[in-house]
């Protein structure tokens, strides 16, 4: 009789959703991103949605091993666009490493728009992505 155990072969994969769920939420917690904004066809099905929609605006290629990421924001009228550009790529590399082990190798974000608080809460009352706000904003 042989007692040695068999080694199992096991593989961890994740959803292209499950990613840019992850950078998303990293991204949103950054002081001076306002949101992230999706495509002409994204913003036109947020009209629709009655729930918010954390994927919105980011784009991931996932390997088995490492990751690309992009990101479409607003960004606050006023903040430092290079230091807000800087804190988005290192939270997003740091949860992503941290959460799913893959590396991260690349991080494009464009900036879509800028405007002041003011004016991005009254453009988004009422849609769906505008709940998507956590209270942990690095600052």
């Amino acid at each position: 009789m042989d007692n040695s155990k068999s080694k199992i072969q096991t593989k961890l994969t994740f959803d292209d959703n499950v990613i840019k769920k992850i950078a998303g939420l990293a991204s949103r917690n950054v002081d001076g991103v306002l949101s992230l904004e999706g495509g002409m066809l994204s913003n036109l099905g947020n009209r629709f949605r009655s729930d918010s929609d954390p994927t919105q605006g980011v784009d991931a290629q996932v390997g088995e091993q490492q990751v690309a990421i992009s990101l479409n924001i607003v960004i606050e009228y006023g903040k430092d666009m290079r230091q807000v550009f800087q804190q988005v790529c290192q939270r997003v590399q740091q949860d992503l490493e941290r959460l799913t082990g893959l590396e991260v190798i690349e991080i494009n974000v464009q900036v879509d728009d800028v405007m002041s608080k003011q004016e991005w809460q009254a453009q988004a009352s009422g849609k769906p992505n505008s709940t998507v706000d956590t209270e942990n904003k690095v600052k």
